[in-house]
């Protein structure tokens, strides 16, 4: 057996393995959640306080079970190798249903989305879900550092090589000491996030052969600048 097969063969072992495990998790955590619903319910007919207490203990309980629950689906994405199905994507497209998406919340959060697409750009070949993904967690990290609202900028434009997507926000910027760790793995400035969604849109972006990067200003925000190679006429090769 080659390096490679054994490699491939160990990537699979971990594979079946993450799964394997999150499965076990998640089923005694969606019993504990179903449970805390019922004791939830029956908790809100007693208005006494120690009923009042008991209820205010329930719903901690429950919001720490759906955090884990997000980190459970967060850790199998990353984990997961995917086999990238490359088809032909029109990559404004792309962008234009991850914000459709994200909309809703953005309103709620008082931020001002603005889109600037080149509509000349040349059709790629992309695996079209997962880099949605990708962009959904680049954008969703972007929102997240304006909890008192603000302005998401997306625009698409090309030079020689590359298609590229620029992401902006008006956040609170990331430190400089801490700019080159916002994709390692389960590193994350919020209170409530997981440290994963940076890393595996990384990780998706390089797997099409890409890169990414972050320029950020504390107090002015952060530009995620995003570069797909492409190759009109001709179809990207799978890893």
């Amino acid at each position: 057996m080659t390096k490679k097969n054994k490699e491939s063969d160990k990537s699979n072992y971990l594979d079946i393995l993450a799964a394997g495990l999150v499965h076990e998790i998640k089923n005694p955590l969606n019993a504990i959640s179903v449970n805390l619903q019922l004791i939830n319910e029956d908790l809100q007919t007693n208005t006494s306080n120690v009923g009042q207490n008991m209820f205010n203990r329930v719903q901690l309980l429950q919001k720490e079970v759906f955090r884990l629950q997000d980190i459970l689906s967060d850790f199998l994405r990353f984990a997961k190798k995917h086999e990238l199905d490359f088809e032909k994507c029109n990559i404004n497209e792309i962008i234009e249903n991850v914000l459709d998406f994200v909309t809703p919340e953005a309103l709620q959060s008082s931020i001002r989305i603005l889109k600037n697409y080149d509509s000349h750009l040349p059709t790629c070949y992309l695996d079209c879900n997962v880099m949605k993904q990708a962009l959904l967690n680049v954008i969703l990290n972007a929102q997240q550092s304006m909890s008192e609202g603000g302005e998401l900028t997306v625009r698409t434009f090309k030079n020689k090589k590359y298609i590229c997507i620029d992401i902006s926000d008006t956040g609170y910027g990331i430190p400089p000491d801490k700019i080159d760790k916002i994709f390692q793995v389960y590193y994350s400035t919020k209170k409530t996030g997981t440290g994963l969604g940076l890393p595996t849109a990384k990780r998706i972006i390089e797997d099409h052969n890409g890169t990414i990067s972050v320029h950020s200003e504390v107090g002015i925000g952060s530009r995620f600048l995003i570069q797909i190679p492409f190759n009109p006429g001709t179809k990207n090769k799978k890893k």
